[in-house]
């Protein structure tokens, strides 16, 4: 039968749309429901993309037996946590203080009021089936004890997602940090702890901006260890670019294959900064290639960019991870003929065991080929052997966070690697997010095929929205960006800050068991670190100190994490060490696009830096306010954390004042 969720906006929640399971969304009409009916509700929370989710469902969701169970005691509640990032964590914080552990599919038990009794991941279908009955059976004899506890772990969860306000982030701490991440580095394959291993790329981004302002060579040793095992791995996608969503390994050799369009942009930002810094020809390949990727791919008819490529491939009704991207010694023989296939078969680590399943290996590029002609004949060939194969299903939801991710990576990289394309589609990123979510003033959180959805943006939209608009106005020096990143910044203070500083959710936004307010960096940057960044940049940018105090406020908060587990307040302690650096500004004046003057505060890697250039007294830059021509000619004007140098004219003595 069909059900409530054929018209939702999200693809995840439509997956579901013909399951026997008679699904309710997220919302009053569904706890009123639960009341009515005297039942507890089954929440289940996932993604598009996510395998297990996949595996659940066809195991349990598509089964008469489990919906019968689910229909007689139960109202089920299907989310989709990349709509609704608000519910996903209240919910999460319950399973993983109640089991030590999360992840998706999220099976959470909860009472009419929202309080959850039991929580869990993946559960098999026997185990399901007995839950089901246990806790329904608890809930009609048993219900006194059972709602006590579930108040008392929702009365416990407002405690715990509590972290208190923090200290100020010194330069000790930084540095204690990196010497606590060189402590869990994996000096044998590169990255942090041990399989499986997650693309920690704002981890890099840290350590390549801890290497720019103090020179800490371990620092970009790890980094650049890191960022190439990642792109020689099968991890990263060599015929096509772009990465999955981690190795289930430690050696990077198989992913998961789902990709993501946060890892993605990303991994992409950290890779074109690895380049600018270092000149490195594998950093700008690497984000080149991701850059077409995210382009070919990812990009929607209406110019964002969409969620994710699901991480299994369907074959014959049945669903198969990996299916698209493996290959065996002989498929490589067949399409490239003998001689060719036994030399890519060397070159990309195909074995007649296999590196995966079934005898089929990943592709890997531990070396670089000596042949760079032959190697790209040879990509493209298999690249278009690839697309005739079963493809796997792209989440095409427009996320507001994702695309500010995906809008500061493009105009990063787009100036970096002088592509002037890669801007323009950020810039077109920016405008349709701004015209399709931004309705009566607030920020909604997703959209599909034009048609926006009504969950409400969080934090972290507002403050990934806005660094994408500061990196685009730095890319064009177009004022419109400047001025639409301070409204959205306006937005978020005005929502989401208070005297006990940032909620993940705004003031007037719904009532969950608790207010979240996470300060993790997982894999995306948290609200609190991602409005940080936001709210450094725009100062440095226009001078507003008030600004500047909030950001400060935003990185303390996260202080816990970044003493006690640096790993996961990566972008927190990148804003940090923008923060402890200056602002650096660099004013430039009368000089064109992609001038001399430019190129050479373009090449500068230090963390703190911002860059404006235009005709003197342009408007809407209050930087070049007061900045005249120099004799006639174009000249830079540089402040060291607002103390100013003397304007110069050449390249050179520009060059000497950034170092």
């Amino acid at each position: 039968m069909g059900n409530r969720l054929a018209d939702s906006l999200s693809p995840y929640l439509r997956q579901h749309a013909d399951n026997p399971v008679d699904w309710w969304e997220w919302g009053d009409a569904a706890f009123a429901e639960a009341r009515r009916r005297d039942v507890p509700i089954f929440l289940s929370v996932g993604y598009a993309a996510c395998h297990w989710c996949h595996v659940m469902a066809h195991e349990s969701f598509e089964d008469e037996q489990v919906a019968a169970a689910l229909a007689q005691g139960w109202v089920s509640i299907k989310v989709d946590r990349e709509e609704r990032p608000d519910v996903d964590a209240v919910y999460m914080l319950a399973t993983q203080a109640m089991t030590g552990q999360g992840g998706w599919p999220m099976t959470v038990l909860i009472t009419p009021d929202g309080e959850p009794f039991f929580a869990g991941t993946y559960l098999p279908k026997p185990q399901l089936m007995q839950l089901l009955d246990a806790a329904g059976t608890a809930w009609r004899e048993d219900r006194e004890r059972l709602t006590a506890s579930a108040t008392s772990i929702a009365s416990q969860l407002a405690g715990i997602a509590d972290p208190g306000r923090g200290a100020l982030i010194e330069d000790e701490q930084v540095a204690l940090a990196v010497h606590s991440l060189r402590k869990t580095f994996d000096d044998a394959r590169a990255g942090f702890g041990g399989a499986p291993k997650f693309p920690p790329s704002m981890t890099l981004e840290h350590l390549l901006r801890h290497h720019a302002r103090t020179d800490d060579a371990d620092a970009l040793a790890m980094a650049e260890r890191t960022l190439e095992a990642m792109a020689r791995g099968g991890i990263h996608d060599q015929l096509a670019g772009g990465f999955a969503r981690y190795s289930v390994d430690a050696d990077w050799v198989v992913p998961h294959f789902e990709k993501m369009l946060y890892d993605n942009t990303l991994l992409l930002r950290v890779y074109a900064h690895w380049a600018r810094q270092t000149g490195s020809q594998l950093a700008a390949r690497v984000a080149g290639s991701t850059a077409d990727f995210l382009l070919r791919d990812l990009r929607t008819a209406e110019g964002g960019f969409a969620s994710a490529l699901d991480a299994d491939t369907v074959i014959d009704g049945h669903s198969i991870e990996g299916a698209t991207y493996v290959w065996t010694p002989a498929q490589l023989v067949e399409v490239l003929g003998e001689a060719d296939g036994h030399r890519a078969a060397e070159l990309l680590e195909v074995t007649p065991e296999g590196t995966f399943e079934e005898g089929a290996s990943t592709l890997q590029l531990l070396t670089d080929p000596d042949d760079p002609a032959w190697w790209q004949d040879v990509r493209v060939r298999l690249l278009d052997t690839r697309a005739e194969r079963p493809q796997p299903a792209r989440d095409d939801k427009v996320v507001t966070s994702w695309n500010g991710l995906a809008i500061a990576a493009l105009a990063d990289a787009g100036v970096t690697l002088r592509r002037p394309e890669l801007v323009e589609a950020a810039r077109a990123a920016a405008q349709l997010v701004l015209d399709t979510h931004l309705i009566d003033g607030r920020l909604r959180r997703t959209s599909l095929a034009g048609r926006v959805g009504d969950a409400p943006a969080v934090l972290d939209d507002h403050g990934n929205l806005a660094e994408g608009l500061l990196a685009l106005h730095r890319a064009t020096g177009d004022t419109t960006w400047l001025t639409r990143a301070g409204e959205i910044i306006g937005l978020a203070i005005d929502a989401f800050h208070g005297e006990d500083g940032w909620h993940d959710t705004a003031h007037d936004g719904e009532a969950l068991i608790t207010r979240p307010r996470g300060r993790t960096d997982n894999a995306e940057p948290a609200g609190v670190s991602a409005i940080a960044g936001a709210l450094l940049t725009h100062s440095a940018l226009t001078g507003n100190t008030e600004h500047r105090s909030l950001a400060e406020e935003a990185v303390a908060s996260q202080s816990r994490i970044i003493t006690h587990d640096p790993r996961f307040a990566g972008w927190g302690l990148a804003v940090a060490e923008a923060m402890l650096t200056g602002p650096l500004q660099v004013a430039i004046v009368g000089e064109g696009e992609g001038g001399p003057l430019r190129q050479v505060a373009e090449a500068c890697s230090s963390p703190g830096l911002v860059i404006v250039s235009g005709s003197p007294d342009a408007p809407g830059e209050p930087l070049l306010a007061d900045r005249p021509l120099v004799e006639g000619r174009p000249a830079a004007y540089v402040c060291h954390g607002f103390v100013c140098d003397r304007p110069v004219t050449d390249p050179d003595e520009l060059a000497a004042q950034l170092r």
